[in-house]
């Protein structure tokens, strides 16, 4: 499951790995063996028990090297993710609540501003790279801002957290990936703000710095990789299926269906929702060894031809999400994000088509992840305002007052107005990894 044939086409590989049933036997990496969940029903069983199936890793990582490339993805951490019971429950309360916090309305508005920004980057071109140009950075913008992540920590968090999914010097983009965490927590220590650390480290289970570190990392890492997949996933079906190509000057855009669509058959996480079974285990014929993985094929389960209907507009019974005590906290959000993203895009360039063949786009490899390393797109140039916000390695600060050498986007509160949250002040400039964001504009 880690090489380019598998990210090429996985479907072929479910469909093949179904002749052991509902489970078959992978390898995650060379020389990591685990059970992969393809059956729906069969997945939902797992996820749903966790007396028996749990997400806690420490005695299956005793018998893996260090260097082992999947190992910072299933690691256990302190967090809302990889733990049970009344320790999972303790921290999934301070993820739940923080998140309530946020603002819906105002979270549109500001993902709305974003788009905006990085579309007149490219805009008067008349081509872009919607994964380098816009799915990769609006996230990593959004949930800067939402964390209260300075340009400096955003850089070393995109950075450690691209390594570990792609599984490409994984130990190293570990090591990166704890130092930025480790530093925005010293910094909302000492200055405290309207956002999600700062609600974090605020709420009454009295979460230790630890404790905080390991949950931003695991709403980040949910937050910006599997979202720019979700978004760029949703584009490719938009500008390539005939169900929903037509016309998208029509009018009514069916991005939701799109994303429906999206979270059924090719959703961003392709497999994972990862636990280990505390004895052996006889699961549906097959002897699940104890403490080895068994990993959710959500993409696999999702595609399941046993299912009853292939009906997947306006159907959200699928397991994008995960299922069970262990569901998605973030969905919503997530959702709303990825929907706006898409709208706003689609809005301002009507006449988008694909640069090459939708059989021809690449997919990046790696066991978890359905992520496409690019999406070129072609479009009638739309000449940019005189005094427009256009991202470049001149005016980098363009989202950020601070580096810029013109006006700052202005970003609208992101927090209820509570008598415990002081709202972000309009006039306060965003922020976000410039560096790696320059980067990417200039494809580098």
């Amino acid at each position: 499951m880690y090489g380019p044939e598998f990210a090429a086409d996985p479907g072929r590989v479910y469909s093949y790995l179904r002749r052991w049933g509902p489970l078959a036997p992978v390898e995650l990496a060379p020389g990591v063996p685990a059970t992969l969940v393809v059956g729906y029903d069969a997945a939902l069983q797992v996820l749903r028990d966790p007396a028996t199936f749990v997400k806690d890793a420490r005695e299956w990582q005793k018998g893996v090297p260090a260097d082992c490339p999947v190992l910072p993805m299933m690691m256990y951490r302190p967090n809302c993710r990889n733990t049970d019971g009344e320790v999972h429950a303790r921290l999934r309360a301070a993820v739940t609540d923080s998140l309530a916090r946020i603002d819906l309305n105002a979270l549109r508005g500001h993902v709305e501003r974003t788009a905006d920004t990085l579309i007149s980057g490219f805009r008067g071109r008349g081509a872009a790279d919607l994964v380098t140009e816009y799915a990769r950075a609006l996230p990593l913008m959004v949930f800067n801002e939402l964390f209260g992540c300075p340009p400096d920590i955003g850089d070393r968090l995109v950075e450690g957290m691209s390594g570990i999914f792609d599984t490409v010097d994984a130990k190293k983009a570990n090591q990166v990936l704890r130092q930025a965490v480790r530093d925005l927590v010293a910094l909302k220590r000492r200055e405290p703000g309207a956002d999600m650390t700062s609600w974090l480290m605020a709420h009454p289970v009295r979460l230790t710095d630890e404790e905080v570190m390991h949950q931003v990392v695991t709403l980040q890492g949910a937050g910006t990789e599997p979202e720019q997949n979700l978004i760029a996933n949703g584009l490719r079906l938009l500008l390539s299926d005939d169900r929903f190509a037509g016309d998208l000057s029509g009018g009514s855009l069916p991005v939701e269906d799109a994303l429906d669509e999206v979270l059924w058959t090719d959703p961003p996480l392709a497999n994972f929702a990862i636990t280990y079974p505390v004895r052996d285990v006889d699961f549906a014929g097959v002897l699940l060894p104890r403490n080895q993985p068994v990993v959710i094929s959500l993409a696999g389960a999702n595609t399941d031809p046993s299912l009853a209907s292939d009906q997947r507009v306006g159907n959200r019974a699928h397991l994008a999400w995960s299922a069970g005590p262990h569901i998605c906290p973030a969905q919503g959000q997530a959702r709303l994000i990825a929907t706006v993203a898409i709208e706003q895009l689609l809005d301002a360039l009507p006449d988008m088509e694909l640069a090459v063949p939708a059989d021809r786009l690449v997919w990046r490899p790696g066991p978890f992840h359905r992520a496409l390393t690019g999406l070129p797109v072609s479009f009638p140039a739309v000449s940019v305002p005189e005094g427009a916000l256009v991202p470049s390695a001149g005016t980098a600060g363009a989202v950020d007052g601070r580096e810029s050498t013109g006006p700052a986007v202005p970003v609208a509160p992101l927090v209820r107005a509570t008598a415990r949250a002081t709202h972000v002040a309009a006039s306060d400039a965003p922020r976000g990894p410039w560096n790696s964001l320059v980067k990417w504009w200039h494809g580098e």
